[in-house]
């Protein structure tokens, strides 16, 4: 059965934006978006919240600005392809090779982990692995830990979370002082 991995950058108090919605703190560095490039290489479908899907938009055009350097081309020729699903109530439309839903987390989860593949079904935005974690559906927590406190804003966990026991699987500290902390739910 494929695993449902929840990755995000956060702010070492636990936020992943922070309390006037900015995350201009965890722009990475070359190692890091390095490491990101590496991760999405795992995934075979991208969950995504409309706040999240809508920050990453910018990669469905980006590969016509002629700036971007290597790395960046790369993250872009594995993005746009890679299947994503979209949860929202708002939004009407998806660009890409993305599809829109507008409920049922639970059931969508369950039908992707009975299809074949061994990619990992990895979910970003916060509300959205709050949702999957009240359910009992996230395997492992992935969160790359910016060295910054920005005060408040939306927590990479959820507050009303109840207890979730944890194993180590990974860890990597990065030269910018970022540091990546992988976990296993503990079933």
């Amino acid at each position: 059965m494929r695993s449902v991995t929840y990755s995000m950058n956060v702010s070492l108090d636990g936020y992943i934006v922070g309390p006037d919605g900015s995350f201009d703190w965890s722009g990475p560095d070359e190692d890091v978006f390095r490491f990101w490039i590496d991760q999405i290489r795992q995934v075979d479908v991208h969950l995504l919240g409309r706040r999240l899907y809508e920050t990453m938009l910018y990669w469905e055009t980006a590969d016509q600005d002629s700036s971007l350097d290597e790395a960046q081309l790369e993250w872009v020729a594995l993005w746009n392809p890679l299947p994503k699903v979209v949860f929202s109530r708002t939004l009407t439309s998806v660009e890409g090779n993305a599809r829109l839903v507008s409920g049922g987390l639970v059931e969508e989860i369950e039908r992707l982990r009975s299809e074949p593949g061994e990619g990992e079904i990895a979910l970003g935005g916060a509300n959205l692995a709050a949702q999957a974690a009240a359910s009992g559906l996230i395997d492992e927590y992935r969160a790359v830990v910016y060295p910054v406190l920005v005060g408040g804003g939306i927590p990479f966990f959820p507050r009303d979370e109840r207890r979730v026991d944890l194993e180590l699987v990974e860890t990597r500290t990065f030269s910018s002082g970022v540091v990546h902390l992988r976990h296993r739910v503990a079933r």
